[in-house]
C-alpha cells in the first residue's frame, strides 16, 4: 500500500453458491475415493446449471464409488432440494466424464526404487498469515466468511426460512498505520422467498446476521450496509449462474491480502502441490506470526513437476519481522521439510478431510479433529529457538 491509511474489501459466497456447490463435490469425491484408498489420485472438476451436474476429471484409485449419489447428498445436504429453489438435488441430470490420471503425470509423482515422490505439478505456492484477528488472518476475509457461514446457520435452523442458499457477502475495512480499525460498509446478497418483503429481509440481515457476528468495537454510526443491492436476489444458485470448481480461489484463500499462485484446490489429491504446498505455506507462516518473529508474513514456494525438493522459498514479512528474510527463510530450510511426501506427511493429508474446506474457506479455521492441521501452531517453540540464534 502507498500508505498506511486504506481501505480494504473482501468476500464470501455461501455453501449454496453455485461456485462452492461444485467444490463441495469434488471434495466429497476426493474423500470418497480417500476413504478406500489413501493412494487414489484425484483430479475432479464439477459444472452445475439449471438441472445438471457435470463430472469430469483424471481419477486412478482402487475405490469404487457412486458419483452420481455422492453429488446428491452434497447438493441435498446444501439444501437445494426442490425446483421451486432452483435446483433440485434429488432429480438434476448428472453427466460424467472421468479418465485415469495420465501416466506422463504419474511418471513424475509416484515413488519408486532410487527416486523420490516428486510435485504433482509446476507452480508457485502462497501463504500468508498476519495478527489481525485470533486465527491469524485478515479480518476483511474473516469477517466475510463468518457473516455467510451465520447465514446458513439461521436458514437451516429455521430462524430465517425465507433465506435460501445462494449468497454473497462483502467487508470493507478501513487501516489506520496499517491497522484494522473499523468496518466502514457491510454487502449481503442472499437469495430469498419471493413473499418476504424487503424491510423484514433488510431487518433481519443487519440486525440478526450482521451486528450478531462482527465484533461491536468495529461498528459505527458511519458504517455503510448494503443488503440485496438490487432489490430482489429470487433466482438464484445455478440457476441464476453457472457453477465451476475452482473458480473461487480468493475467497478461499486470503481475500486478495495475500498473493495466489493461481491453482484451485478443490477435487486435487494432496500429490497435487497448488493444494498441499498451499497448504504448507499457510502453516509456515502462521506458526512465524504466532512465533512473534512477525506481525504479517507471506511465504512462496515453488516447484517443478516430477522434482521434490522446492526450486524457490521466498518469506515477506512487510517491514515486521524481528529478524531479517534472508535468516527467516534459512530457519523454514532447516525446520521444515518441503518435499511433497514430506508435506503430506507432516499435515497428515491423506484422509478424506477436504469438503469441510469447500466452503467458508481453507484458513483460519480451528484445527479440530483432524481436519485442518496446517491450522496448528505446533512449531511455535522451534522457530523461537532458531531465532534466538541468529
Amino acid at each position: 500500500m502507498a500508505t498506511n491509511n486504506y481501505l480494504f474489501t473482501s468476500e464470501s459466497v455461501s455453501e449454496g453458491h453455485p461456485d462452492k456447490m461444485c467444490d463441495q463435490i469434488s471434495d466429497a469425491i476426493l474423500d470418497a475415493h480417500l476413504r478406500e484408498d489413501p493412494e487414489s489420485r484425484v483430479a475432479c472438476e464439477a459444472l452445475a446449471k439449471t438441472g445438471m451436474i457435470v463430472i469430469a476429471g483424471e481419477i486412478t484409485s482402487q475405490a469404487r464409488i457412486s458419483y452420481n449419489e455422492i453429488a446428491r447428498e452434497v447438493v441435498r445436504d446444501i439444501g437445494y432440494t426442490d425446483s421451486a429453489l432452483g435446483f433440485d438435488g434429488n432429480t438434476c441430470a448428472i453427466i460424467t466424464a472421468v479418465e485415469r490420471q495420465s501416466p506422463d503425470i504419474s511418471i513424475g509423482v509416484t515413488e519408486s526404487e532410487g527416486k523420490e515422490q516428486g510435485a504433482g505439478d509446476q507452480g508457485m505456492m502462497f501463504g500468508f498469515a498476519c495478527d489481525e484477528t485470533p486465527e491469524l488472518m485478515p479480518l476483511p476475509i474473516q469477517m466475510a466468511h463468518i457473516l455467510v457461514k451465520y447465514l446458513a446457520k439461521i436458514r437451516k435452523g429455521g430462524e430465517a426460512p425465507f433465506i435460501r442458499p445462494d449468497s454473497k457477502s462483502q467487508v470493507t475495512v478501513e487501516y489506520h498505520g496499517g491497522r484494522p480499525v473499523r468496518v466502514q460498509s457491510v454487502v449481503i446478497s442472499t437469495q430469498h422467498s419471493p413473499d418476504i418483503e424487503y424491510g423484514k429481509l433488510r431487518e433481519t440481515i443487519i440486525d440478526g446476521v450482521v451486528r450478531a457476528v462482527i465484533p461491536r468495537e468495529y461498528l459505527d454510526q458511519n458504517t455503510t450496509y448494503h443488503v440485496n443491492p438490487t432489490g430482489r436476489f429470487v433466482v438464484g444458485g445455478p440457476q441464476g449462474d453457472c457453477g465451476l470448481t475452482g473458480r473461487k480461489i480468493i475467497v478461499d484463500t486470503y481475500g486478495g491480502m495475500g498473493r495466489h499462485g493461481g491453482g484451485a484446490f478443490s477435487g486435487k489429491d494432496p500429490t497435487k502441490v497448488d493444494r498441499s504446498a498451499a497448504y504448507m505455506a499457510r502453516y509456515i507462516a502462521k506458526n512465524i506470526v504466532a512465533a512473534k518473529l512477525a506481525r504479517k508474513c507471506e511465504v512462496q514456494l515453488a516447484y517443478v513437476i516430477g522434482v521434490a525438493q522446492p526450486v524457490s522459498i521466498a518469506v515477506e514479512t512487510f517491514g515486521t519481522g524481528t529478524i531479517p528474510e534472508k535468516e527467516l527463510s534459512q530457519i523454514i530450510r532447516e525446520l521444515f521439510d518441503l518435499r511433497p511426501k514430506s508435506i503430506i506427511q507432516t499435515l497428515d493429508l491423506k484422509r478424506p478431510i477436504y469438503r469441510p474446506t469447500a466452503s467458508y474457506g481453507h484458513f483460519g479455521r480451528a484445527p479440530e479433529n483432524g481436519y485442518f492441521t496446517w491450522e496448528k501452531t505446533d512449531r511455535v517453540e522451534d522457530l523461537k529457538q532458531a531465532a534466538a540464534k541468529v
